[in-house]
């Protein structure tokens, strides 16, 4: 593929949280145009590694790329085609004739993505089969395949569980312990000790369950149901949480080459 045929060949990418914007940063290097669609409230965790906070904010940057939001998928896409990555808050499928279409929403299940979308559909992580609902698949479970494009049949089913990170797996996860408002009394960056309290939704306090880094705070102010994740807690001091994660780019790897190869070998 050319650089020309390259930089005419528009990705749209449905979801702005962190592994989607692995995805983006991946593309964006390799000179794709790229368009992210968001919701109006993104419930993005991740939100320093995020082009979903460009939704709040107007514009965000994230190791050198710039997402910024657009009033409508036109204007996001100007924005794409002059350099930058487009935002725009759309929660179905915008109708700008992109090339390639990514759902990159995590949802663990296909909400509405089809083959027909665009001329490659690329769904991530469970939920979505190779040769019925897009052209590949990519598998986003932490392991020996993490970042595989499959190009017929399913990724590895949801296991409910995160992949574990230094002795911690679903208790790296912060969740609401209740529904209401959230209210952080810290910061994404900070490091926390075991049991210290790191907000409140309503009167409930949110406890830190070890020792660790704050990796990702959803938006202060968003209204949460119980039991829905909040927050990212690392017990590794040394991670950056301004850079984004060997999970997303082994993904966004996978992405990219399902894109230039355009087809199973």
């Amino acid at each position: 593929m050319t650089i020309e045929e390259i930089a005419g060949r528009v990705c749209l990418i449905r979801g702005g949280g962190d592994l989607a914007t692995g995805v983006a940063w991946r593309l964006f290097r390799a000179g794709f145009p790229v368009v992210v669609t968001e919701i109006a409230r993104p419930l993005t965790v991740r939100r320093s590694v995020a082009l979903s906070t460009a939704v709040h904010t107007d514009r965000v940057e994230v190791e050198g790329m710039a997402g910024v939001l657009g009033a409508t998928p036109e204007e996001a896409m100007a924005v794409a085609l002059a350099g930058q990555v487009g935002v725009v808050v759309s929660a179905a499928l915008p109708a700008i004739g992109a090339d390639v279409v990514i759902d990159a929403r995590m949802a663990k299940t296909n909400i509405d993505t089809k083959m027909t979308d665009a001329g490659l559909v690329i769904g991530m992580g469970p939920g979505f089969v190779a040769g019925e609902d897009c052209h590949a698949v990519i598998e986003t479970l932490r392991g020996p395949r993490l970042g595989r494009v499959i190009w017929s049949g399913p990724a590895a089913a949801n296991t409910g569980s995160p992949g574990a990170i230094a002795g911690h797996s679903a208790e790296r996860v912060l969740r609401a312990p209740a529904g209401g408002s959230v209210r952080w009394m810290v910061e994404i960056g900070a490091t926390v000790s075991e049991g210290q309290g790191l907000g409140l939704i309503g009167e409930v306090p949110i406890h830190a369950p070890f020792a660790g880094l704050v990796r990702g705070l959803i938006l202060d102010g968003s209204e949460v149901l119980e039991g829905m994740k909040i927050g990212d807690l690392d017990a590794r001091l040394d991670v950056n949480p301004h850079e984004i994660s060997d999970k997303a780019l082994s993904v966004g790897g996978g992405v990219l080459e399902a894109v230039l190869a355009g087809a199973p070998l």
